[in-house]
């Protein structure tokens, strides 16, 4: 399947590796991941991605805003034309645990991540797109993974882009409540489907020196017995070492990694 990747704001600034890893996944399961040059922020998607059959990003907010608010901001502003347009690629566009199930129909994607892990779903893909259990269904069958279920695990880490910063006592609250939940998991990785979310929550831990960290769930399932994601930091990358079978194996050690990133990609095939 030709699949279109919307890289995300957060993704291409500052979380590479999820992107990356989204792509690695998708070629991974056999199918062809296109990155078009021309994407900027979700508020100017439509005649980016209008041209293609399916469209995925790693991110649940992203994703609820392209689904329900395109089209009500189009129309608020008497452009009927622009809102249909904004529906019908809205229709076609899906977060990344959407797509392995519901357009793939897979939850066994082969993945291999030996850590005990606990799972944060974040309020967008939560509430706004309903994604359900559908991440949790891909975790339960990663080989080597520990899923332990998170307490309280739909009350939000208090990000909600500007509402931390226009709320910062209160975002920080909240902060403290998701940490001190996840901490009492005892997990190695706090997961999400959201780089915003993670960064927040991963701020919070760091400053703790709690020795959690957090990973994307792109990154964990990009993640197999000769490719896994380690991340040592905010400049982890994918590069490569010898395993207990001679053969190759890639880690994450911080640093620029080898991996080529989706513009790579996408520059190496033109």
């Amino acid at each position: 399947m030709r699949i279109a990747l919307f890289v995300t704001c957060l993704a291409d600034t500052l979380f590479p590796d999820v992107g990356k890893s989204t792509t690695a996944l998708l070629e991974r399961l056999g199918h062809r991941v296109e990155f078009p040059e021309a994407q900027t922020c979700c508020g100017r998607y439509v005649e980016t991605f209008e041209h293609y059959d399916v469209v995925v990003a790693p991110s649940g907010s992203c994703v609820g805003s392209i689904r329900h608010q395109h089209a009500m901001v189009a129309r608020r502003y008497g452009d009927e034309k622009l809102a249909r347009r904004a529906e019908a690629v809205a229709g076609r566009t899906f977060e990344l645990s959407q797509l392995l199930i519901d357009v793939l129909r897979m939850e066994d994607v082969g993945a291999y991540y030996p850590h005990r892990v606990t799972y944060h779903p974040t309020c967008h893909s939560l509430r706004l797109l309903r994604v359900g259990d559908r991440p949790l269904r891909l975790l339960r069958h990663v080989a080597g993974l520990d899923l332990v279920e998170l307490p309280d695990a739909d009350v939000c880490c208090g990000f909600g882009g500007t509402f931390a910063v226009k709320n910062a006592d209160t975002s920080t609250a909240m902060l403290a409540d998701k940490m001190r939940n996840v901490l009492n998991t005892r997990a190695e990785v706090c997961a999400a489907g959201d780089s915003s979310c993670l960064m927040h929550i991963g701020g919070g831990l760091s400053r703790l020196r709690a020795g959690v960290r957090t990973v994307h769930l792109a990154e964990i399932l990009a993640s197999t017995q000769d490719a896994i994601f380690e991340p040592k930091g905010r400049g982890a990358a994918w590069t490569e070492e010898r395993g207990t079978s001679g053969g190759r194996r890639r880690r994450s050690e911080g640093g620029v990694g080898r991996r080529a990133g989706p513009r790579r990609r996408a520059e190496n095939r033109a």
